[in-house]
């Protein structure tokens, strides 16, 4: 297969490998690369994808295979956030012209947001009581979190059974798109959520803790890693399957109740069962590459085996893809999980008004005020070039486009 990157190649580290042609790379997220690239338990090289930029703890849009040890900052604090969309039996036309309504019936059926500084009952985007489907699907993961939380009692101090089936905030979503032949969709964007955030963090500072006991100097101490043995190692990955888990039934569970929601807004009978796509892009996955057995972290990256089935999403005003993987060896069967930020969400605020918003919105059933210029579509990278980018990690099978978006 012909391979469409570039080799950065740093002096004693192993070989950075770049799906960046044609779009933005900056200096930031390249160092922070060729820290990650210093470490010894870094296999073969590093993959990066079109998207990349600049993270906290490791590079968004990066492929970090590890052996014999992981990194808990490399995962981050978002643990199995990831995308699923479903194709419906709906066309363009069996929709009503006014989509206010189906935003709305969304809204209402997926718990969005955050209250601002506040939990529970007085959060907007937790559950206040947890409805029946909810609950039930606890039940198939409570008992392999109350065994993590008898061993780290501070991860049960966290949002979790009131988060399963909630959206969360700043770039998660709940769209409803059209494909190239006006086919309706069903799209979201989660992850684990507070009880993510919990075991990502409290990993995060055990593995600081490990290097200073073991006094391994490192260039940035957010790249502290957990060796296969050492005290937290099997306890890390064990938690991180499961959130890795609790994020995919929350995405399953919104889906669930966004299709109801859509139900309750058409009077066309349709049918949902043609195409669905779960994947996450923020996990750490068994895997192997080159020789060896590995623990492959996709850090805003989709895996993209041959003939695997993926989703590449724009911003809120520009297309969306769904995929299937090539099997691309050099990028470890990966691609490009977005478009990748350009501007920082406070710098987008500062450059950036309701009115620009509005127009980058055109066309699309979503909000248009203040509290969302940090999403607006300019603050990302032209999904189109990061597309072109890779590829020879993607077959694209269908183009989006989003008509109704409801934002965190």
């Amino acid at each position: 297969m012909c391979s469409n990157y570039n080799t950065i190649n740093n002096d004693g580290n192993v070989p950075i490998k770049a799906w960046t042609q044609g779009v933005p790379f900056e200096i930031e997220a390249q160092q922070q690369l060729n820290n990650i690239a210093s470490l010894p338990l870094i296999h073969s090289h590093i993959a990066v994808m079109p998207d990349v930029h600049m993270g906290k703890g490791a590079t968004i849009g990066s492929v970090i295979p590890s052996v014999d040890a992981v990194i808990p900052a490399a995962v981050g604090v978002d643990i199995g956030c990831g995308m699923v969309a479903t194709k419906t039996s709906l066309t363009a036309n069996q929709l009503p012209d006014n989509l206010a309504s189906i935003r709305h019936a969304f809204e209402a059926a997926v718990p969005h947001g955050r209250t601002g500084g506040k939990r529970g009952k007085r959060d907007r985007g937790a559950w206040h009581n947890i409805p029946d489907i909810v609950a039930s699907e606890w039940q198939k993961l409570v008992l392999r979190f109350e065994k993590i939380c008898a061993k780290h009692p501070a991860i049960k101090k966290s949002n979790h059974v009131n988060h399963l089936g909630t959206m969360g905030t700043g770039n998660h979503f709940l769209e409803l798109c059209l494909d190239e032949n006006n086919a309706v969709w069903i799209m979201l964007h989660s992850g684990s959520r507070g009880v993510g955030n919990r075991i990502g963090t409290y990993f995060i500072e055990l593995a600081k803790q490990e290097m200073q006991r073991h006094q391994i100097h490192l260039p940035d101490m957010d790249l502290a890693y957990l060796k296969e043995g050492s005290d937290y190692f099997d306890d890390y990955v064990e938690a991180v399957e499961w959130a890795q888990d609790f994020a995919a039934k929350n995405r399953e569970i919104m889906m669930f109740n966004a299709i109801k929601a859509l139900r309750s807004q058409i009077s066309t009978p349709f049918t949902t069962a043609e195409m669905a796509v779960n994947c996450h892009h923020n996990y750490i996955s068994r895997e192997h590459h080159f020789g060896k057995d590995c623990y492959v972290t996709r850090k805003g990256a989709v895996r993209a085996q041959k003939g695997e089935m993926g989703i590449i999403p724009g911003s809120m005003g520009a297309r969306s893809f769904i995929v299937r993987g090539l099997g691309n060896p050099d990028s470890f069967n990966s691609c490009s999980h977005g478009a990748g930020r350009i501007m920082s969400r406070t710098k987008a605020k500062k450059v950036f008004n309701v009115k620009d918003q509005i127009a980058a919105t055109e066309g699309v059933e979503c909000r248009k005020d203040e509290a969302v210029i940090d999403e607006i579509p300019h603050a990302y990278k032209d999904i189109e070039k990061v597309m072109a980018a890779q590829q020879d990690l993607v077959e694209v099978v269908h183009t989006l486009k989003q008509i109704v978006c409801v934002k965190g």
